[in-house]
């Protein structure tokens, strides 16, 4: 395994219902729906940006 093939899981853990407009785009972005919705991305610094930008909503496994 290279250090291209690194993934993170995210998991949304809680609801998008009162959230700022950019941090819902920012869910979107990383393609999470709804709640205990999971996707797997590459490990890119774009992308850890975009999960600390939603810490509190987010669960993330490397």
């Amino acid at each position: 395994m290279t250090s291209n093939d690194k993934k993170v899981k995210v998991t949304l853990i809680k609801s998008l219902i009162g959230t700022k407009q950019s941090h819902r785009a920012t869910a979107r972005g990383l393609g999470l729906r709804g709640i205990n919705s999971s996707v797997e991305l590459e490990d890119t610094p774009a992308v850890r940006g975009m999960i600390n930008n939603i810490y509190y909503l987010v669960k993330s496994e490397a």
